[in-house]
């Protein structure tokens, strides 16, 4: 009877099972097999802050050490290049002082991104695009107070660390 029993669960247990054998665990599963070593070439910065594209490469490479299992490495020999382009970068007054002072001010940079393997074939799949589209646009915004001791400089770095948890995350392969 117990058997009987148990046997009976058997199939009830793997159906509830077969729902999980898509599932990845850890970052080797997470990230694309095919690529090793990819290159980041200093960030093209259309803004008239030209630190802004070193900040950004330098957040991005970052980034990519910390939570992937790829190796930077140079053009010649890397499996895979991350172009990555600044495009606009604003500041505004979002609120101010009776005297015309700015109180709040908020930071947006933009960014276009590019990653590809040597062939020229697009390495990031998003739903979000249209087919044969290759370039990601993607923006992060920061509100500072410069009467609180915060500066431009430390809203910009806030930006590229976001910006680059955001490039990073984009190369996760998808589901």
């Amino acid at each position: 009877m117990a058997t009987r029993t148990l046997l009976s669960w058997v199939p009830i247990v793997l159906i509830l099972l077969s729902g999980c054998f898509g599932y990845r665990i850890g970052t080797r599963n997470v990230y694309r097999t095919d690529v090793r070593t990819i290159n980041v070439p200093v960030v093209r910065s259309d803004s008239f802050r030209p630190e802004l594209g070193v900040l950004l490469t330098e957040a991005v490479q970052k980034e990519i050490e910390r939570r992937t299992p790829y190796k930077l490495a140079d053009n010649a020999v890397a499996d895979s290049i991350l172009s990555i382009r600044l495009t606009n970068d604003t500041k505004r007054v979002i609120a101010e002082t009776n005297t015309d002072e700015p109180r709040l001010l908020e930071n947006v940079v933009a960014v276009e991104l590019n990653w590809t393997d040597r062939r020229g074939m697009n390495l990031i799949s998003t739903r979000f695009l249209p087919p044969g589209e290759i370039t990601h646009y993607f923006a992060e915004r920061t509100k500072f107070v410069p009467e609180a001791g915060q500066s431009i400089a430390t809203s910009f770095q806030r930006n590229a660390e976001r910006l680059a948890n955001h490039i990073v995350d984009q190369m996760e392969t998808r589901w």
